[in-house]
């Protein structure tokens, strides 16, 4: 009976702690720098955030490539960014919010002759374009080799593969390092 009382007790005291609790606040988010070269890729990002729990007042700007929603909390803001990421989009939230885009590229740090980039989204010929673009001032990238529609591509030359994969997420790809030698 004791144990019963005390359990009771519990209960009742963590529904009082919890009632007067404020819910988390809403979180704005806004991202610069994502890929966004035509309409399409506007509307990818804006439809991979509409699909993300806790996200509402999606909004992306092409001419500024910038996406702004609103997540529940800092939680639902590092879903956003991971549901973008894993559809092959980066962007740069800003620092010391509580949420950010991994780093799991796999790249490591040298100089390489060939490298493979992956899981980028690349719908159109102006991906491939804004990808080129990006690495086109990397030291030793000599060249690209990408076709629209297909999430990877090839580099070659004699360049840092630490230093490409940050151009192409300055650019809003978030990719993946596949062979490098």
């Amino acid at each position: 009976m004791n144990r019963v009382l005390v359990l009771a007790g519990a209960v009742v005291l963590t529904a009082l702690a919890t009632a007067g609790a404020q819910p988390a606040a809403a979180t704005k988010v806004e991202l610069k720098n994502v890929h966004m070269c035509c309409d399409g890729c506007a509307e990818e990002v804006a439809a991979v955030l509409g699909k993300v729990e806790g996200v509402s007042g999606v909004s992306t700007d092409k001419k500024t490539t910038s996406a702004t929603f609103t997540a529940a909390d800092a939680k639902v803001a590092q879903k956003a960014l991971d549901a973008l990421a894993a559809a092959g989009f980066h962007g740069d939230p800003g620092k010391d919010k509580g949420y950010a885009f991994k780093d799991d590229s796999g790249v490591k740090a040298g100089t390489v002759k060939t490298l493979t980039v992956t899981g980028f989204h690349n719908s159109c010929g102006g991906c491939v374009k804004s990808l080129k673009d990006a690495v086109k001032d990397v030291k030793g990238v000599a060249g690209v080799a990408a076709k629209a529609k297909v999430s990877t591509a090839e580099l070659t030359g004699e360049f840092d593969a630490v230093e490409v994969v940050t151009a192409l997420n300055k650019a809003g790809f978030h990719v993946k390092v596949g062979d490098k030698k």
